[in-house]
């Protein structure tokens, strides 16, 4: 068995990026995807998904997006930047293989996977936060009749006309769903609310919101808590009547504690929620065959439960055994580090232009070392000569 200097688990950007960076430095990495294509996971999002963060934080490598893209880039123009950047860069991809499990072996890392075992000295393991979707664990879901989904398999609104439907979560993903089935012509939509959430605008009228977010990510955690409570009162408002109040823990302190960024929402959102075409109501604490009860003591009987819950990294059962994992399941390390010789984690972080900054880290480690070894097996060469 061959071994290789470098396997990237995952083609989603925080592997190409990796991929791209050790191949300016001249490192051939091979990227193992269980997809078809790459930016697997970004093709089966709903229809109505844009990111997050503009076009300008959304680029790897420095690489723009073609002429009219818009400010916050939709799915398909993301997946199609994504397929283009592995052309531009010669990245070469396994297709159609799943990674089972990683053991350290005498060469370094031994991948077994639905198409074989494979071999190699330095391994980049890139699955990302949103690998595998995690459903709620309320008593009495499994007897639930009506139509239960992850919002990983949310679609569109059109599969849900003149339908009763309630959205668990608070996210940006739960939050955009719910306005996406009032448009679609929903009947009538609740979003269960457990964690009040963070909340920040999309846009500042010409600035996008993520530049502004980042900005104040780079000052002093009590005061980034301050200016952006202040932008909540005086750009969001007060949405207490309509069942979301501002959390107590300051939004950078909870972002920096937990990892997890605020809720984005717009303009039109916001005025959903004013007008309720969309209602906020209590944490689910319940569920029988047809009926959903609250925490507050009220019940629902909706037609659809769309679980906007998050997702979990998918880890364990690759690395499980390896003791590198924390309680969560996340890296104990990532974006450079490694937490075992040659075996790093990039992509676990939340947004893509930290994803980039960690793939020129991990390359400039791992191309590193690799020079490093060889260097030491010329000079051993040299000695038994």
């Amino acid at each position: 068995m061959v071994t290789k200097p470098v396997l990237v688990v995952g083609a989603g950007p925080a592997g190409l990026a990796a991929a791209a960076e050790l191949r300016r430095r001249g490192v051939l990495a091979e990227i193992i995807e269980r997809g078809d294509a790459v930016a697997s996971a970004w093709r089966l999002r709903y229809d109505r998904l844009r990111l997050n963060t503009c076009r300008w934080n959304s680029r790897l490598s420095g690489e723009s997006f073609p002429k009219g893209t818009p400010l916050f880039p939709v799915r398909d123009t993301w997946v199609r930047y994504l397929e283009s950047y592995v052309e531009r860069h010669d990245l070469p991809v396994r297709f159609g293989t799943q990674v089972d499990r990683i053991d350290p072996c005498d060469d370094g890392w031994r991948l077994t996977t639905s198409t074989g075992a494979l071999t190699a000295r330095h391994v980049i393991v890139a699955l990302g936060q949103l690998h595998t979707p995690l459903m709620p664990d309320w008593p009495g879901l499994r007897q639930y009749q009506g139509r239960l989904l992850h919002s990983a398999e949310y679609r569109n609104g059109e599969q849900f006309r003149d339908a009763d439907v309630l959205v668990a979560g608070a996210g940006s993903s739960a939050i955009d769903i719910a306005y996406d089935l009032v448009r679609g012509g929903a009947a009538r939509v609740r979003v269960s609310v457990r964690s009040q959430p963070h909340m920040l605008m999309r846009n500042h009228g010409p600035l996008p919101g993520d530049l502004l977010a980042m900005a104040l990510f780079a000052m002093p955690t009590r005061l980034a808590d301050h200016v952006s409570g202040l932008m909540r009162r005086w750009i969001i408002g007060d949405l207490a009547p309509w069942g979301l109040t501002a959390p107590q823990e300051g939004m950078y302190t909870h972002w920096r504690r937990t990892g997890r960024t605020p809720t984005i929402v717009n303009s039109p959102v916001l005025e959903a929620i004013r007008t309720r075409r969309f209602e906020i109501v209590a944490d689910v604490s319940s569920v029988t065959a047809d009926e959903v009860r609250l925490a507050d003591g009220t019940t629902a009987r909706p037609d659809a439960i769309i679980a906007a819950t998050g997702f979990g990294t998918g880890l364990e059962p690759i690395a499980g055994h390896l003791g590198v994992l924390d309680a969560r399941g996340m890296p104990r390390a990532y974006g450079g580090p490694a937490v075992a010789p040659g075996l790093r984690f990039t992509g676990y972080v939340a947004n893509i232009r930290n994803l980039d900054r960690e793939g020129r880290s991990v390359a400039e480690q791992v191309s590193r070392e690799l020079a490093m070894t060889r260097a030491a097996s010329r000079e051993l060469t040299a000695n038994l000569a």
